[in-house]
């Protein structure tokens, strides 16, 4: 017997084939656009990328490095969008304070932190290569 919430939970999940592809690009843009629209953080870290991402392409680095320095800096914007989904998530459970609710917001923004040094590392080292 199959459980009714599994069932109603892969009902979006029946498209195969590029009809797929095509509905899956389109929730990836609304994920985009949701954590524009609601997220400070993920505004500023699109900056920062808007910044660096050419700079680097405009340095004497050769490819390897410029491929580097760039995905350092996506690898930011992808680990603050998990970030705001955990918050989001966290939130829709419940805004009432709880250790649990704070220790997974925490350990979000600390993958942040994480990433935002990560690029400190990567372009400190390409740079002085």
């Amino acid at each position: 017997m199959t459980d009714p919430a599994t069932n109603e939970a892969s009902s979006f999940k029946g498209k195969t084939g590029l009809k797929r592809v095509w509905n899956a690009f389109f929730y990836s843009m609304a994920g985009l656009g949701a954590a524009f629209k609601n997220e400070d953080a993920f505004r500023q870290e699109v900056l920062l990328a808007l910044i660096l991402i050419p700079l680097a392409l405009f340095l004497p680095v050769a490819g390897v490095g410029k491929a580097l320095m760039i995905g350092a800096v996506l690898l930011v914007l992808m680990v603050e969008l998990l970030n705001s989904a955990i918050e989001a998530t966290v939130d829709r459970v419940s805004i009432e304070l709880h250790p649990l609710a704070k220790r997974a917001k925490d350990i979000g923004s600390a993958a942040v932190f994480v990433a935002l040094a990560n690029v400190a590392i990567v372009w400190t080292l390409v740079l002085m290569s």
